[in-house]
């Protein structure tokens, strides 16, 4: 799990909308190709999963405040379009901020 802090609070409405919005496009601009994901609200997390290469999330986002705790899914850590995904979820999260700035609390 790995745990940021984007220091203002957001609701997993907004979380989605804004992946929703620059996931899938970032995605292609980046690998060229035509894989897209699908994501949604499970169980008040945000879940990112692309069913026709994978078996369940690749990565489910929990909001805790201003703190986000996303979990991988352990069965694609080392998956090229699952550290694609990764690489542009971390961008997503510095445009929720008012400053670009996210801090790492915990990555493990």
């Amino acid at each position: 799990m790995k745990i940021i802090n984007i220091h203002k609070t957001v609701t997993a409405d907004q979380l989605l909308s804004l992946i929703e919005l620059k996931l899938n496009r970032r995605f292609n601009e980046q690998k060229q190709t035509d894989i897209y994901f699908t994501s949604e609200i499970n169980g008040g997390a945000v879940e990112i999963a692309q069913p026709d290469l994978y078996e369940g999330f690749l990565f489910r986002i929990e909001i805790k405040g201003e703190e986000l705790h996303i979990t991988r899914s352990e069965h694609y850590v080392d998956d090229v379009n699952s550290l694609t995904v990764e690489s542009i979820l971390n961008g997503i999260f510095a445009d929720l901020t008012d400053d670009g700035k996210v801090t790492l609390i915990l990555e493990g």
